[in-house]
Parts: C-alpha cells; sequence; structure tokens
C-alpha cells in the first residue's frame, strides 16, 4: 500500500476541524439572549405579521421552537428586565417599576442573577444594549466611575445605554464610565427641574427639528429631539441617535470575536422599536409604516448580521440563542412620529388584547422562540413558559445548583424534549397583578381608568373580577367571571396564595 504526501494546506484543513469539532463537543454552549424593546406579538411575520416581513426573526422562529403562550412578568420594560435577568417577580419589589434616567439600581449587588450564576461555571458575560435597571446608588456623578452597574450584578463587559432612548442621559457607559466624556464639558442630569439657562422643548419647540412631542416627552432636546428629563454639558459624549443600531451591533460582534474561544453568555438588548424611532436612513421608508416599521426591519436586520457572525466565527452550533420582547406593542408612546396613522392593516399584538401597560395578553405575551442549529428540532410548543424560567432553566443547562424561588427549570422544554410548561403564572402591569393558571386567566378588581387615553390602549382595569377562558377567546372578548362562579372561585383562592408566597 502506498501513501501520498499530505500538502500543508490539507494538514492546516484538518488542525482546523479537528479544533472547531474540539470546540463544539467540549466547550459549554454560548448563551446569547436577543431582546427586543417593545416588539409586539403581532410585529413578526412568523407571529402571522403580514404588512411586514422580518426574515431573520423567522429563521429564528422556524429553525428553532416558536413558543406561542410565552410571557414576560411584566407590561412594561423595566419590570420585566428585573424579572428576566434575577429570576425573581417584580412585583415582590415595590421599587420594580419604570426608572428615571437617573435612578438607583434596581437590582441587589447580593441578588443572583443569569450573568451571575453563569459566571460561577466558567462564562464570559456581557451585555450590550439597553439596560434601564438603574445605576448608582440614586447620587450618580456622570464624571466618575459609577458604581454599582451592570458589572456588579454579574456581568465582566457592559456596553449600555443607561435607561431608555427617549431619557437623558443620552451617553453610552462603557464599564461604568461614560464613553467619550470631556472633562472640560461635565455632564449634569436631573429629573426634577432644569438647570438655569438650558433650553427645553416647551421653551425652545423650534428645536425639535427631528420629531415633536404628543405627551411626556418636553424636556431637553438632543439632537432635534425632546427627552424626557434635563441634561447639561457632556456634548462630545452624545450618541448619534439613527446610528445606535449599528453600534450596538457593532459592540455586539466584537464582543463575540474577542470570546468566542471560551463559553459566553451576552445579552444583546437592542432598543427597537420604542420611541424615538430613528433608523438609519438605510431603513427610511423602507416598511411603509413609518419609523416604527422601519426600525423593526432595521432590528430584523441587525439579528440577521449578528447571527451571521457568529456562524462566521464558527460558533452557530455551539450557541443557544433565546429571542424575546420585553412587554407588548405601543404605537403612540410619546411622539408624534406617524406609528398610528401609518400603521394600516398592520396589527402589532395580532388577535391579542391590550398592549403595553396593560393587563390584558398583549401586554406581557410577546414572540419567544429558542434557537440552537443542530440541538433543538424546529417545532411550535403552546406550553405556558415565562421570560423568570430562564435563570433556573440555564443553570440547569450548566449544571449549576444556583435557583430562585420563583424561577422554574423548563430547560427540556427550551430545548424541544418535552412539551410540558408553567401550571400558573403571576403577571404584572403598573404594580396590579393578574393570575394566569392553564387556560384560564384572572384579572381581579382594580380602580383606574379602562384606557390610557394617551396610547389608546385598554388597561385590563375593571371595578370587577374579570375571567377569561384562553383556549376559547384568545381575544378575551367575554368575561365570565358571572357566569362561571365556581371556576372564579378556583382562581380567586389560587391567586391569593400565590401573593402571599
Amino acid at each position: 500500500m502506498s501513501f501520498k504526501p499530505i500538502g500543508i494546506l490539507s494538514i492546516i484543513f484538518l488542525m482546523t476541524l479537528s479544533s472547531s469539532l474540539f470546540a463544539q463537543t467540549n466547550q459549554s454552549p454560548n448563551i446569547v439572549i436577543i431582546y427586543l424593546d417593545d416588539l409586539g406579538y403581532g410585529d413578526v411575520s412568523a407571529y402571522g405579521a403580514t404588512e411586514i416581513n422580518t426574515p431573520n426573526m423567522d429563521m429564528l422562529a422556524k429553525g428553532g421552537i416558536r413558543f406561542t403562550d410565552a410571557h414576560t412578568t411584566s407590561a412594561t420594560c423595566t419590570p420585566s428586565r428585573y424579572g428576566l435577568l434575577t429570576g425573581m417577580y417584580p412585583w415582590r419589589n415595590k421599587r420594580a417599576r419604570i426608572l428615571k434616567g437617573d435612578a438607583p439600581m434596581l437590582i441587589s449587588t447580593q441578588q443572583l442573577t443569569i450573568p451571575k450564576m453563569l459566571k460561577s461555571k466558567g462564562y464570559h458575560t456581557g451585555i450590550v444594549g439597553k439596560w434601564h435597571l438603574g445605576l448608582g446608588d440614586g447620587n450618580i456623578d456622570w464624571n466618575k466611575h459609577i458604581s454599582p452597574s451592570p458589572n456588579d450584578v454579574g456581568f465582566d463587559y457592559s456596553y449600555i445605554l443607561a435607561a431608555t432612548q427617549d431619557r437623558v442621559p443620552t451617553v453610552y457607559i462603557n464599564d461604568g464610565h461614560v464613553v467619550n466624556l470631556d472633562p472640560n464639558d461635565p455632564i449634569q442630569v436631573n429629573y426634577r427641574k432644569n438647570f438655569e439657562g438650558e433650553p427645553t422643548a416647551l421653551t425652545n419647540p423650534e428645536l425639535c427639528t427631528y420629531v415633536k412631542w404628543h405627551h411626556g416627552h418636553n424636556n431637553s432636546v438632543v439632537n432635534g429631539i425632546p427627552r424626557i428629563g434635563f441634561m447639561k454639558g457632556g456634548q462630545a459624549a452624545k450618541w448619534s441617535d439613527i446610528d445606535m443600531a449599528d453600534h450596538f451591533l457593532l459592540k455586539a460582534q466584537e464582543y463575540v470575536k474577542s470570546h468566542k474561544d471560551e463559553p459566553f453568555f451576552l445579552y444583546y438588548a437592542l432598543q427597537q422599536p420604542h420611541v424615538p424611532r430613528t433608523p438609519h436612513p438605510r431603513f427610511e421608508g423602507k416598511s411603509g409604516m413609518g419609523p416604527r416599521g422601519d426600525v423593526i426591519l432595521e432590528a430584523d436586520w441587525c439579528i440577521g448580521e449578528f447571527i451571521k457572525t457568529l456562524e462566521q466565527e464558527g460558533i452557530l452550533e455551539n450557541t443557544l440563542i433565546i429571542f424575546s420582547s420585553d412587554n407588548g406593542p405601543v404605537l403612540n408612546d410619546g411622539y408624534h412620529d406617524d406609528a398610528v396613522e401609518k400603521v394600516g392593516n398592520h396589527k402589532p399584538a395580532g388577535v391579542l388584547r391590550g398592549g403595553k401597560y396593560s393587563l390584558f395578553e398583549a401586554g406581557t405575551r410577546v414572540p419567544f422562540m429558542t434557537y440552537w442549529k443542530g440541538t433543538i428540532q424546529p417545532s411550535v410548543s403552546d406550553a405556558l413558559v415565562c421570560q423568570i424560567d430562564l435563570l433556573n432553566s440555564l443553570a440547569q443547562l450548566v449544571d449549576s445548583k444556583e435557583q430562585t424561588t420563583d424561577s422554574q427549570d423548563h430547560l427540556k422544554l427550551l430545548l424541544g424534549k418535552s412539551k410540558e410548561g408553567r401550571k400558573e403564572l403571576m403577571l404584572e402591569a403598573n404594580m396590579r397583578t393578574a393570575y394566569r393558571n392553564g387556560n384560564w386567566l384572572l384579572i381581579p378588581p382594580y380602580k383606574g381608568w379602562p384606557l390610557n387615553k394617551n396610547v389608546n390602549i385598554e388597561t385590563g382595569l375593571a371595578e370587577e373580577y374579570q375571567l377569561y377562558n384562553l383556549k376559547d377567546d384568545i381575544s378575551q372578548q367575554h368575561n365570565l367571571a358571572k357566569s362561571n362562579p365556581k371556576q372564579l372561585q378556583k382562581m380567586i383562592a389560587r391567586y391569593k396564595q400565590q401573593k402571599e408566597n
């Protein structure tokens, strides 16, 4: 038998293949959570949207598990992000509500978090994008190192905006330091009163050259956009709104490339389609629905480019991707941006009732997919699951004993190895709670407006009990509280037990 000599290129190929196979079979899986902001159940074409096309989100849905009954803990962003990262119900924390841009850190540095748990198992941990869980101790000096920050609750690397795109300070923060800060032009932030002599959207409306405010956004103006809160200084550090999506994408890609040779956890928290909707000129007018539709297309493109990076770096098949949104949709959320006027036949909430801020299903039922190429088989799951379950489920994945009491281990469900989900779930909107048990939803009596007139969304508030069978009435058109008193009493009793636990 004769052997042909192996060329140097063949040797390099075999070494590369061997290295790749070793990484995929011996390294703990990378974990990425892609989290959008105000993306509704009906905003993704894989979930039934016909007026907008989201091919990259659809790829995750069609190539992984698309969950039809997955929920945030809350119908607003700060509490839902708190629940996601800590595995604890936000209604247990009285401070867990939409925070100001200068609010103190909501998560205790002593609390268990997903990144903290994964870090203890050898993961490098990073966050890129929106934070909105508070910073500092209540008296932030933005011109010095900010602590506590994400770096103090489990993240090795953080590149964030402090709160939301419509709140000051309008700067990026890298590992607790404001990016590009000029020490000769210090930043000042105040959410109670303006700084003397500084213009606002009220005193100088002509400065609002990019978009006009509708409600709530009439304080400092940055880049022609009126904001919530007052800010002075920091001119060189201010972000460019239209470049934000590209900027965060680049940081997420850089993180992957820097840590591809070790197991990593990346929380990639996109800012779209939250207001102000500021699509890059490449996406302006592409949706036909105004800026809101355009930034959904922009976010979808970012997701596609990010997944390409995982593939190009040879780690896609060793990466679990979890995709979701922090709460339901809203059209007019404070700006005149044609979201209402140009929505056309598109239904951001799909067949669901309500939206952001609401106790109805559209407040917390959101797109949710798990994708792991070669490991998760494509399927659709109708099981009840909540983002709060990610902590205990991921702990099971990495063989960690660290858990929280509210989170449940549903790893088999997330990987497509089981069809069993939650039996019951507590939901929250604006510090008011509702209760799911199987297909039944109970909304207790609450005082308040049944319609949030600013955003034109039903709140779910009523002075009587509401009981819905979601299996037969997904759009919640029939309150069964009076016609099914036996089920109502069961639900009330169990709801009270859950609140007392």
